[in-house]
């Protein structure tokens, strides 16, 4: 929802997030921000040096201890077709704890850090999906769910969704 009350533009894509043009990209970072596997690693390579540079800066100063999941920050999106990247840290997926409501923070803090940052287009990959075995229809719900919910002055969110099953999976949640 943007800040008039009505609904973002929520669109749906399958394909790499490195690729996309968007004011920014959201990167699903472990909580050392200083690059890992899946999409980190990506966004890392193809972006180059100046994101991790500027995620050292970051743990220099506010973030000694890493980035506590949930929370989100960002930083500039080096070569990526973005001026921004913004960095959150997803919850491992537990069997024995509900942890729904920092994936959903996930996405509500990225939603705010975008709207500081003034960026009208948001591109988010599927957060807690890959290594951290969130399960991927309920990811999806918790993320449609979550953005639709939010107030923000983003105009469009794109989810970007690297194959076929995460694709349906996230678009099936649009009614």
């Amino acid at each position: 929802m943007d800040e008039d009350g009505t609904m973002v533009h929520i669109t749906f894509v399958q394909g790499d997030i490195t690729r996309q043009q968007a004011d920014a990209i959201v990167n699903a970072a472990n909580s050392s921000l200083l690059g890992g596997g899946g999409v980190d690693g990506a966004i890392h390579r193809a972006g180059g040096p100046e994101i991790l540079d500027a995620c050292r800066d970051l743990r220099a100063s506010h973030y000694g201890k890493g980035l506590p999941t949930g929370r989100a920050v960002a930083t500039p999106a080096g070569r990526l077709a973005a001026r921004w990247v913004i960095h959150t840290v997803g919850p491992v997926w537990s069997a024995t704890e509900d942890r729904s409501d920092l994936l959903a923070s996930c996405h509500r803090e990225s939603l705010r850090v975008a709207d500081e940052l003034g960026a009208k287009t948001v591109a988010f990959p599927a957060i807690s999906t890959g290594i951290f075995r969130w399960p991927l229809e309920d990811a999806a719900r918790i993320a449609v769910e979550t953005v639709r919910a939010t107030p923000t002055a983003v105009e469009e969110v794109r989810f970007v969704l690297f194959d076929e099953r995460a694709y349906e999976a996230f678009a099936s949640q649009m009614p």
